[in-house]
């Protein structure tokens, strides 16, 4: 039996169980399947909250790792916005693919600083983060085919959070949002019906996922729980958040995993999956990261699910936004559909906001999806 550092209490004991079904295992096929590769309105922030907050940085410096991704490209447009010098770190600086759309962002010139830093290099942060006043933790792989789980996900996933905590010790760091997700909370072979609320003191089972070979939904469970053991040890301020599928308008020119889920659905596929998840738009999960740094009395862990809801419920909205797009007709299988979940709200909502609801994410992603030409219509 494995063993979970809770960030709000004791030690919580995670039991082997079986039955699982294997959700992520859909995802990381779209990619290869797709063969791949707009300004919207901004999240919906209480006017009260942003009041009390200010949404002013007072010239904090910030970094941002693996900058270039899907949610950390808005959480650098929204830092930028908000006034905040912003360092953010990737792979290659002189990848236009990687660097071009964080350039052309406002504020960019004058404040977005982007260095080179390698999450399996030891000391590879150390110079971005010394000086910050807060870090954002985002950078991990995210394959969709694995052929050495340990070097390609767990190593990177694990040995990258510690490496970026070692060098936010040495920086003096006053507080990490690390970017960790819903399969580190849900997959643990307890019952999601509908009657069921998911909240922030479930952990996913390490056993649980290597039975089943996830291994993206362990490296998650595994980064996790290792940022939690060394902020512990370290008396490092550490907040995570956990969001589910994350859809809504891409900043990036590159199609990430999400939202290849909803171009699956409009792009001629004539059956949806068997599946359940929760979604969140990307801006509302990029504001979260910002207010659990700006708000002095955030803690712990931030699920961040606006609705779980089966694919079939995805393909009526999509249908009924845009009547004139080929949607699949009928499910992948003849088994019951897979029952959906609540997640709690409580806690993301005491950051002061309020969810995208999940229509409007959906037609973001579309309307994102066809500006980028990943689909005509």
């Amino acid at each position: 039996m494995l063993t979970h550092s809770s960030p709000a209490g004791p030690t919580t004991h995670l039991s082997v169980a079986s039955g699982m079904y294997h959700p992520f295992a859909y995802l990381f096929g779209l990619l290869q399947l797709l063969g791949c590769a707009r300004p919207p309105s901004l999240p919906f922030v209480r006017r009260s909250t942003a009041k009390a907050i200010g949404g002013m940085s007072n010239g904090k410096i910030v970094c941002v790792t693996g900058g270039s991704g899907y949610i950390a490209s808005w959480l650098v447009k929204l830092l930028l916005q908000r006034g905040y010098t912003v360092r953010a770190s990737v792979r290659d600086p002189d990848d236009p693919k990687k660097t071009e759309h964080l350039r052309a962002l406002d504020g960019a010139a004058e404040r977005l600083h982007l260095f080179k830093a390698n999450l399996l290099e030891e000391n590879s942060f150390d110079a971005g983060i010394e000086g910050c006043d807060g870090v954002f933790h985002t950078a991990s792989p995210f394959y969709h085919a694995v052929t050495d789980p340990q070097a390609e996900l767990l190593d990177p996933a694990v040995k990258g959070t510690l490496n970026v905590l070692a060098s936010c010790k040495k920086g003096s760091i006053k507080r990490v949002v690390v970017t960790s997700s819903m399969a580190a909370v849900a997959y643990n072979g307890r019952p999601r019906t509908p009657d069921v609320v998911v909240d922030d003191t479930w952990f996913s089972s390490p056993e649980v996922c290597e039975q089943d070979k996830q291994w993206y939904v362990l490296s998650k469970t595994l980064a996790e729980d290792a940022a939690w053991k060394f902020a512990k040890e370290n008396a490092i301020d550490i907040v995570t958040i956990n969001p589910a599928m994350v859809i809504g308008p891409l900043l990036q020119p590159t199609l990430n995993t999400s939202a290849a889920a909803i171009l699956n659905l409009i792009n001629g596929s004539t059956t949806y999956p068997n599946l359940s998840f929760g979604w969140v738009n990307v801006k509302d999960v990029a504001m979260a990261h910002i207010l659990a740094f700006e708000v002095p009395s955030a803690s712990g862990r931030y699920c961040l699910v606006e609705r779980v809801a089966h694919y079939s419920e995805l393909v009526r909205i999509i249908r009924k936004l845009y009547p004139s797009l080929p949607v699949p007709e009928k499910c992948a299988d003849d088994k019951p559909f897979v029952p959906i979940y609540q997640v709690s709200k409580e806690k993301y909502k005491s950051l002061g906001l309020d969810y995208t609801p999940i229509e409007t994410s959906i037609k973001e992603t579309i309307e994102s999806l066809k500006e980028k030409n990943f689909v005509n219509f």
